[in-house]
């Protein structure tokens, strides 16, 4: 059922991607890991429909999307760039239960990401905070450059400040000095070195554009991962 949501809240994580907070739908239940679809409708009556990970929802009647502009995307660049405090949509959801974390399940967790895709991964991480569980949690998140690393601060306060949570980056365009990794794709050496071994029996879970998930799931494959510890999230070239 599509229900109608008002922007209340919005900030920037990077200079192509911004959060909003959304106040408005009553939802029955969320579990961190779960997308809404969302419609506009212009004024002449033409509409679209795209589908975004919720980053957090952990208010009463709230929830928070963060959305990365796509070059002559259709909906995005009007997230990013002109989404106005008042203005509205309308959603539909929570959807998704395979890709979705639960707080009941202590398992050691291996979050991998590429760009936007660490989205619904940060929703697990702030969600394992909510809750006070103590289940293992480590992100690899690979970016272009420290420039487009979303939640930036967030992951480097909250690694910092927590014993069970684990974060790594891997740069693909650009390091910072003294990084000691020269820029490149995520290999088989690094999640060697940065992820937990299969043994341990995480679940893991992959989110990016359809190149990286696709390569980082045949990664985790050749390091003994079983499939079906393995749950994959991703989208297309468009990135919408």
């Amino acid at each position: 059922m599509w229900q109608s949501a008002e922007l209340v809240g919005a900030r920037r994580e990077t200079a192509s991607a911004r959060t909003l907070v959304f106040s408005g739908p009553a939802w029955t239940g969320y579990s961190s890991g779960q997308h809404v679809d969302v419609r506009l409708t212009a004024e002449g009556g033409y509409s679209t429909e795209r589908s975004y990970s919720i980053a957090a929802a952990d208010r009463p009647r709230c929830f928070e999307l963060t959305v990365q502009r796509v070059p002559d995307g259709e909906v995005s660049p009007y997230f990013v760039d002109e989404m106005a405090i008042g203005d509205r949509i309308e959603v539909r959801g929570p959807i998704g239960g395979w890709f979705a974390w639960r707080p009941e399940t202590p398992d050691p967790v291996l979050l991998l990401g590429g760009g936007s895709g660490v989205v619904p991964l940060m929703a697990m991480i702030r969600e394992r905070d909510r809750v006070g569980s103590r289940a293992p949690f480590r992100l690899v998140y690979s970016a272009r450059s420290v420039d487009e690393i979303v939640y930036r601060n967030e992951l480097a306060d909250r690694s910092s400040a927590s014993d069970g949570l684990i974060v790594d980056l891997v740069y693909t365009r650009s390091a910072p000095l003294g990084y000691g990794r020269p820029p490149s794709r995520m290999s088989q050496l690094d999640l060697a070195d940065l992820s937990w071994a299969a043994g341990s029996a995480p679940r893991c879970y992959v989110c990016g554009p359809n190149g990286f998930v696709e390569s980082a799931s045949q990664l985790l494959l050749a390091l003994g991962h079983a499939p079906a510890m393995i749950r994959t999230e991703r989208f297309g070239p468009t990135g919408e």
